[in-house]
């Protein structure tokens, strides 16, 4: 893995926050970034060097992501995390908000069953179930997919498969407010695949054969496929 990471208190305070705000995110996360937005404002004015001020960074970090971890929690035993801001009003109004949502988040995928020739085409999304709500405003901005939760863990799943919908609507939007990354090409990659499909070649062994091929080079597959080549 590879990570772009920032630790200077001057450039969050001045670069990072300042962006967030301009440009507000719209998952549960946001509550995450109020309440950094706190601690980063607290070690900007040197409050963090008061013992009134690290405490309330104590308590600002418990109520963060997943919480203070317990060995914190030993050393710092009066922790008193602080109530999470509500993140309301969920709207979803930059289509390329979206796309790099989805850049990050997103999956294309082809579902193949050899013996019947089956082919399916995914298109999802997943979160946390807490964006439940958010999950539920992207069907409804796209016009299309289902909202469901993931057997076994806490995730709910934006789920396209029907194949006019991938390509009356998510092929199109994709083409008009690109994808970054490496996710650009599965998406590229996907695109082709549906195309053979949509041209029925892949009724033919040859068609079938390379949509297989296309399968295996998406997402995590296209890492082997590159160590091999």
């Amino acid at each position: 893995m590879v990570q772009y990471s920032i630790t200077s208190v001057k450039d969050l305070m001045e670069v990072i926050i300042p962006h967030l705000e301009k440009f507000p995110l719209i998952s549960k996360k946001r509550a995450d970034f109020i309440l950094f937005k706190q601690v980063v404002n607290l070690m900007y004015n040197k409050e963090h060097l008061t013992v009134e001020g690290f405490q309330k960074i104590l308590n600002l970090k418990a109520s963060m992501n997943l919480g203070a971890p317990t060995s914190l929690k030993s050393v710092f035993p009066n922790i008193i995390p602080v109530e999470r801001p509500k993140v309301e009003n969920i709207d979803i109004s930059n289509p390329y908000w979206l796309a790099g949502f989805t850049s990050g988040d997103g999956c294309f995928s082809i579902n193949i069953t050899n013996s019947k020739k089956y082919i399916q085409f995914v298109f999802s999304i997943n979160q946390h179930i807490r964006d439940k709500e958010l999950i539920e405003k992207l069907s409804s901005y796209l016009g299309c997919g289902t909202c469901r939760a993931r057997v076994n863990n806490d995730d709910t799943e934006l789920r396209v498969t029907k194949f006019e919908h991938l390509t009356g609507i998510i092929i199109p939007f994709f083409n008009k407010y690109p994808i970054v990354g490496v996710k650009a090409l599965d998406f590229a990659d996907w695109c082709k695949a549906a195309e053979l499909v949509k041209n029925k070649s892949h009724l033919s062994t040859e068609g079938f054969k390379e949509i297989c091929q296309i399968k295996a080079g998406l997402n995590k597959g296209r890492e082997w496929v590159s160590l091999i080549n």
